[in-house]
């Protein structure tokens, strides 16, 4: 499976260390789709990883010389200079080492410097994000424990291994995780560096609500979710804390994002309410239902053969009750709300836009080819509430959650983060 271009990686200078590892397999996937991603990567390997995986698999891969020792590279030519690790270490937006055995961790944990890769990683000034990777029982054992715990103290990320079967044969927690989720832990490291949320909270709701009939059935719509997951990690790329507020949906969750499960648009309401107190923004992607059902039976209901007659009743709007509790408290200090329409795209949006005193609304033709729910691209319209709009084209759920989230971040840039004091009057 192909990855198109991610803009915090795009251009981006990664250092990849492999260690010796069966896991080293998972690097070489990682190392192609950080690649087509748009990142420079420059792998290093160690002596024990060169006998699980050939550095000609990753210097076909990057298009990039792969260094393997403190001398030379891979091909057997020298080094750059004398001091390569120097340049790669300076050079470098981001270290990786993935997977990371007991042996390298406890390395890194007490600075030894008898290899290219431990050299690098204390030249370093970027993030460096480490991926145990080992077998059995040993990322429990108290040697490693306190070790991953110093590299913890000394400012490194750690990626959590995952539970599962080992080559051995054994079930524990060590298994490196999947490369998506290694991906994921790389943008969000890149993020908290450049990006234009850091240190910002956002808050983004996705789905479709439920409302129950009874316990076995419910109304609910066609929204997929996919809009407003993409946003959570258009915002987590630019170094946002990121809440998800979502329904539940098969649908991965952006590394690092916080997600809280809802199903109908009261719990929903709730969830926003209270994760919005101290947030500076909200993105309201979600398909909340605009009626459910007065009364909800205890029982299921039985076929009868005759007609079913369900009451129904209009449910919270979340979004004007967000926008009447800022204009007391000022949380979240931009909103965000979507208008799926079928008919009068704009003349509906307009109307949604200023009544419920937003400042965007995302208009989608919901029955145009290649828009709305379920499909992997989107067509919209971006309203402001200065009178302003832009119309995108056809693209990606991601290209347009990011025009969202940039848009977001330029409307924040005159609001003080939450580490800054606010400024006095002279």
């Amino acid at each position: 499976m192909s990855v198109e271009r991610i803009s915090i990686l795009e251009y981006k200078r990664i250092v990849l260390g492999v260690t010796g590892s069966i896991a080293a397999y998972k690097a070489a996937d990682l190392a192609s789709k950080l690649t087509q991603a748009g990142a420079d990567v420059d792998v290093i390997m160690t002596e024990a990883a060169a006998r699980f995986m050939t550095p000609l698999t990753f210097e076909a891969i990057t298009g990039r010389a792969v260094y393997t020792d403190l001398w030379r590279t891979a091909s057997g030519e020298s080094l750059p200079t004398h001091v390569a690790h120097v340049g790669l270490a300076e050079g470098a937006d981001l270290i990786f080492i993935a997977p990371a055995t007991a042996q390298h961790i406890a390395k890194l944990a007490h600075g030894f410097a008898d290899d290219l890769l431990c050299i690098t990683a204390l030249a370093a000034k970027c993030p460096i994000l480490v991926a145990p990777a080992m077998d059995g029982s040993m990322y429990e054992n108290a040697a490693v424990v306190a070790n991953v715990s110093r590299l913890r103290e000394l400012g490194m990320e750690i990626v959590e291994p995952e539970v599962g079967r080992m080559a051995s044969g054994m079930v524990g927690r060590g298994r490196l995780p999947e490369v998506g989720v290694l991906l994921g832990a790389a943008r969000r490291a890149l993020g908290r560096e450049w990006g234009a949320l850091r240190d910002r909270h956002i808050v983004v709701t996705a789905g479709g609500t439920r409302e129950a009939i009874d316990p076995v059935r419910f109304i609910t719509n066609r929204s997929s979710g996919k809009q407003g997951y993409a946003i959570a990690q258009a915002a987590v790329d630019n170094g946002a804390h990121v809440t998800l507020i979502a329904t539940p949906s098969e649908l991965p969750v952006p590394y690092g994002v916080e997600l809280v499960t809802v199903e109908s648009a009261q719990e929903m309401l709730e969830a926003v309410l209270d994760c919005t107190a101290d947030a500076d923004a909200l993105i309201m992607a979600a398909a909340v239902a605009d009626y459910r059902p007065e009364k909800t039976a205890e029982h299921k209901l039985k076929r009868t053969g005759g007609v079913l007659q369900l009451s129904l009743v209009p449910t919270v709007d979340i979004l004007a009750t967000v926008g009447e509790r800022r204009a007391e408290t000022g949380r979240p200090h931009v909103l965000v709300g979507f208008a799926a329409e079928t008919s009068d795209l704009l003349k509906n949006a307009r109307s949604k836009l200023e009544r419920k005193q937003v400042d965007y609304i995302v208009a989608n033709d919901v029955s145009q080819p290649g828009a709305g729910f379920g499909a992997d691209t989107n067509i919209v319209t971006i309203l402001s509430a200065d009178g302003s709009s832009i119309s995108l084209p056809q693209q990606t759920k991601s290209a347009v959650a990011e025009a969202i989230v940039q848009r977001v971040a330029a409307r924040l840039q005159t609001v003080p983060r939450r580490h800054e004091p606010e400024s006095a009057e002279a």
